[in-house]
């Protein structure tokens, strides 16, 4: 029996191949956009715990030096002989500009843990570390420092990307760096009555350990934006997937019914039903998988650059089938297809069992459904709009997008059925009025299409007006920012005293940039020296200030914060902020910092000097009306390489570049969703073709011609497809102010201000519309060929 029923189950999908493939596609579509964003987020994962297991960075405290600088070799010393447990790292860049490379000098007898490549693999020992002293680096890596370095290399898969290890003594002749380190790392397990740092080492500052990797945590906003995108290609998928399989269930409504009535027990059944989508879901997820590896090796690179661009995050560049990724793929298709089929097969176990195949009992089985749907469209509306206005925090605000995204979803068909009566209203002949009752009867037969379309336009929408809003920003931004027609660096203090009397007569203004790493307000953060002059006066445009700020500023007297600060710290104009030494100053002004992770603070340079007086100037920003002329004179007659010297269109030009594949990623992603709406309405369009002749041919009957029929049926699905579109844009725009507002804030610690782009929604509703032709000019085309038989035949059918 069971046999038998297995036969007549997979007897429908040979009789349907159409649904097969539909059901088989979606799931596939579905879950190679998800698998393909968690590979690219597995693989930067990978990278992140790579650098982290290799170089400690978040695991152990570190420290550093307290102007940012080097730490003396000496300083080391005389740690580890007052009892300090620590261990040396120096590190620096080597390669061609573009292609640089990380190398990492460690002491294995001193780093805490095991750190570095010893102890990290089978081919790597103490000895081999320390007799041939060789360069440890992935393959990837090492074929890059291939004929670079003098020194042999040896491959160690483990090691991060763009990352070299080696001993430390063999880093500091390569990066010609004698007797310096970079940094110190502190074992957890120090021993009892060693001296305070303060005694022996007061020019340091302790970093303390962060459990894991900071770069981990400081891009876990980035792959939570990506996780979202995947989740909600998922579901555009899912509704294809829902689709094909209620079109199935219901079309084997007599099936059913007859295999229970010659004694198939209902529990096997279903059981049977669940096993045969199990086997369904594991090969579209498999499918979907093999989709998602190319998807995300075609994508990684440009993660990559967006992640080193943003972040200073070395990322793999090639992907690895790592069992995290292609797992999850297809644990997630099996779950959405039984989401998807779960309603289905709920109805059939609770159907008396001849009424199954009614189709007014698949009608009242169905039953609230409708109110139900509105309810919960209601609830979801309700939450989002209680969480926009009282919640707090990152995951607030992907709960607010859910909330938003699916009520709005599961509103549609209603708002759509309103819309569509109201256009009925003024219809006065009778192939108009029958041309907007079909197309209402035609709504929930193409719901869960339009609703994949509602979300992929909306989403569309959505990152369009961030992406564009960010550009005009961060244009303005780097405008504000590089005033400075050149920037020059000088190797030395003399070279940058030589240069400041050389430009002085030549120059509106010198601007020298004096930065240091320090703390405030408890975190991480950058202090900034400033020459306050006409280039801040007329340039920079503050989010807040207080009056008179420059000249307060300038004097001393005041400070400025970015957003980033501004925010984590719970500050603002009017608050004080400590910075070190016995300094607090009241805040003067905020300043959007776009693109920055870490707190920034703007003293004036006379203060800065006096706070910092072992930083000095080695970088100058030259305002000038001549910059050819300057170029020329600074390598001409004042001696300084052409390498020294960079003009503001080409820093411009790269900051611009980075942010153009910062956003690739997400902009494939937008694509591929609508790509996945679009087939969406294709195949219900397609599966739902069949069903049509009962209801046309009585049309056809009365005079209407196929060809009639057919130019009706696609002018159906634009009407839907504009519809679905004008509600999408709303959408849209509420969703772009959520990213804006809510979860840029919370996730990078700045707001960008919303701008409207028409133009845009206009060439989107385009694509929309074009989508939906395409889509429905195969139905449409089958109808209008439809032999004048087929047509017949529906009169002699009992329906």
């Amino acid at each position: 029996m069971t046999a038998a029923a297995l036969g007549a189950l997979w007897s429908h999908w040979r009789r349907n191949p159409l649904q097969l493939f539909t059901l088989i596609a979606g799931l596939a579509l579905a879950t190679a956009l998800w698998s393909g964003v968690q590979a690219v987020n597995t693989e930067a994962r990978a990278s992140y715990d790579a650098a982290a297991a290799t170089l400690g960075e978040g695991q152990f405290d570190q420290l550093l030096a307290a102007d940012g600088g080097s730490i003396p070799q000496s300083t080391f010393i005389s740690l580890r002989r007052s009892g300090w447990l620590v261990g040396p790292v120096t590190e620096g860049q080597v390669g061609p500009p573009g292609a640089r490379i990380r190398l990492v000098g460690l002491d294995p007898l001193t780093a805490p843990g095991g750190l570095g490549p010893v102890g990290g693999g089978d081919d790597v020992d103490l000895a081999d570390f320390l007799d041939s002293r060789p360069v440890f680096a992935n393959a990837e890596t090492a074929a890059k420092l291939e004929g670079l370095l003098d020194a042999p290399l040896k491959v160690v898969p483990d090691i991060a990307p763009d990352t070299a290890i080696t001993d430390i003594f063999v880093a500091q002749r390569l990066l010609e760096m004698p007797d310096t380190l970079s940094r110190l790392i502190v074992a957890p397990n120090q021993p009892l009555g060693r001296p305070a740092l303060s005694q022996v080492a007061p020019e340091l500052v302790l970093r303390p350990a962060q459990g894991g990797s900071d770069v981990g945590r400081l891009t876990d906003s980035f792959h939570l934006n990506l996780t979202a995108f995947g989740l909600l290609s998922f579901a555009v998928g899912i509704f294809i997937v829902h689709g094909a399989i209620g079109l199935a269930f219901e079309q084997r409504r007599g099936m059913v019914r007859t295999l229970r009535a010659l004694g198939m027990p209902l529990r096997r059944l279903i059981l049977l039903m669940a096993t045969e989508l199990l086997v369904l879901a594991v090969a579209g997820g498999t499918v979907g998988v093999l989709l998602g590896y190319v998807i995300a090796a075609t994508l990684l690179p440009d993660v990559a650059a967006t992640l080193e661009g943003l972040y200073g995050a070395r990322v793999s560049g090639t992907l690895q089938l790592r069992p995290a990724w292609w797992l999850s793929g297809l644990a997630i298709a099996v779950l959405g297809t039984a989401a998807a089929s779960a309603g289905a097969l709920l109805g059939i176990a609770r159907m008396p069992l001849l009424a199954s195949a009614r189709p007014r009992a698949w009608a009242v089985a169905r039953g609230g459904a409708r109110r139900m749907q509105i309810a919960a469209a209601a609830l979801l509306l309700l939450g989002a709009a209680v969480l926009a206005a009282f919640g707090e925090g990152l995951l607030m605000g992907f709960g607010l997008l859910a909330c938003l995204l699916i009520g709005a979803a599961l509103a549609l068909p209603p708002v759509l059925d309103a819309l569509l009566a109201a256009a009925a209203r003024p219809a006065k002949g009778v192939v108009a009025q029958w041309f907007w009752a079909d197309t209402r009867q035609q709504v929930p037969g193409l719901s869960l299409a339009l609703m994949a379309l509602l979300l992929a336009m909306a989403a569309n929408v959505g990152v369009s007006t961030m992406v564009s809003s960010f550009r005009l920003t961060f244009v303005g931004f780097l405008d504000q920012r590089l005033a400075s027609e050149l920037y020059v660096n000088t190797t030395d203090a003399a070279e940058a005293q030589a240069l400041q009397a050389f430009v002085a007569p030549r120059t509106r203004e010198v601007l020298p940039l004096l930065s240091a790493d320090t703390e405030l307000a408890g975190m991480p953060a950058e202090l900034y020296g400033a020459r306050i002059g006409a280039t801040y006066r007329e340039n920079w445009a503050l989010l807040a200030k207080a009056p008179d700020v420059w000249s307060r500023v300038a004097q001393g007297q005041a400070v400025l914060v970015n957003e980033q600060l501004a925010r984590r710290a719970g500050l603002w104009v009017g608050d004080t902020l400590a910075l070190g030494g016995g300094t607090v100053l009241p805040i003067a002004g905020v300043f959007g910092d776009y693109g920055n992770p870490i707190g920034q603070a703007i003293v004036g340079e006379d203060l800065f000097r006096s706070l910092r007086p072992e930083v000095t100037a080695l970088r100058f920003g030259l305002r000038t009306d001549t910059p050819e002329d300057l170029r020329a004179a600074l390598t001409a007659d004042l001696g300084l390489p052409a390498s020294a010297i960079t003009d503001q269109a080409q820093i411009k030009a790269f900051s611009l570049d980075v942010f153009e594949r910062t956003f690739t990623a997400t902009g494939a992603l937008n694509v591929l969703t609508l790509a996945v709406a679009g087939f969406a309405i294709f195949m219900s369009l397609l599966t739902l073709a069949a069903l049509r002749v009962p209801q046309l041919a009585p049309a056809w009957a009365l005079g209407l011609t196929r060809r009639t029929l057919g130019r009706l049926e696609l002018v159906r699905a634009v009407v839907l497809a504009v519809l679905t579109t004008l509600c999408a844009l709303p959408l849209g725009l509420a969703l772009a102010w959520v990213l804006l507002a809510i979860v840029n804030v919370e996730a990078f610690g700045w707001r960008l201000p919303m701008f409207l782009f028409p133009s845009d929604y206009l060439k989107l509703a385009g694509f929309a519309l074009v989508a939906a032709l395409l889509a429905a000019a195969l139905p449409a085309r089958r109808m209008a060929r439809t032999p004048p038989s087929d047509l017949l035949k529906v009169f002699a059918n009992e329906r």
